[in-house]
């Protein structure tokens, strides 16, 4: 995942967040908003990306509710697992149709894309939408990935998707951003390969071929798009992330 998220904020010392999460969070004094700010910011700079300042107010607001139990699971059901001397190799499942907000950014690294991709979604969630409340987060965040015709990289046009709520799916809130849609998508029935650590393009290439590796020739999934889920913080040295392959028949 890029850099700048939702899982940024766990890099915080918890003693740094407000833990009376409320409708309304209390607003931060000064100095505490210029600290969230400056700590956003020196991520996003090993990434070539800048965080402008109509960014406080969303980081302020995620920072205040960034309490893992508030945060609502993407439905799913889990069809097989795969196992080796116990460990789970990868997993088969299913997720139902449902609404989520997209945005899709062409930046020149993976990172850059996902980073600026999502800095906008934090905006819709941060109450930048019709009903003007805070929305809910969902995890994971999910990044759609199409690749270069010789299958050596990644196109530059990455796809940063985010699922509504359950209390927003029959009627989902309009982003005031144009570049931002709500899109229902069909089923989806994918094999999951959790890795760990950072998220970009060289990391997830070999990912991509381990997974190969471990299904053998198939033309079952889809050879020219895939999708990295992501759940833990950047800051964690051992951060959960998946690699989905997507059947072509759900």
């Amino acid at each position: 995942m890029a850099l700048i998220s939702l899982e940024d904020l766990d890099g915080l010392e918890d003693e740094e967040l407000d833990n009376d999460i409320t409708d309304n969070p209390e607003p931060m004094e000064d100095d505490e908003q210029q600290r969230l700010y400056t700590h956003w910011q020196a991520i996003a700079s090993t990434h070539q990306v800048s965080v402008p300042r109509e960014m406080t107010g969303p980081i302020q607001e995620l920072t205040q509710r960034n309490q893992a139990q508030d945060r609502e699971q993407v439905p799913f059901s889990s069809i097989s697992q795969h196992e080796k001397l116990g460990e789970v190799l990868f997993e088969e499942r299913v997720y139902p149709a449902g609404k989520w907000a997209c945005i899709t950014e062409g930046e020149k690294l993976y990172e850059q894309s996902i980073s600026m991709g999502f800095m906008k979604l934090m905006k819709f969630i941060c109450k930048e939408n019709s009903v003007g409340r805070y929305l809910g987060m969902t995890v994971p965040i999910v990044n759609s990935i199409q690749m270069l015709e010789d299958g050596n990289g990644f196109q530059k046009d990455i796809l940063t998707a985010y699922y509504l709520p359950a209390e927003f799916q029959a009627n989902p809130p309009q982003p005031t951003d144009p570049d931002i849609t709500i899109l229902q998508r069909e089923a989806l029935r994918v094999i999951t390969l959790t890795f760990f650590g950072t998220t970009t393009e060289e990391t997830i290439m070999p990912q991509i071929n381990l997974l190969w590796e471990m299904l053998g020739p198939s033309e079952e999934m889809h050879r020219n798009s895939y999708m990295v889920a992501v759940y833990d913080n950047p800051g964690v040295s051992c951060r959960r992330n998946e690699l989905w392959f997507i059947r072509r028949d759900p």
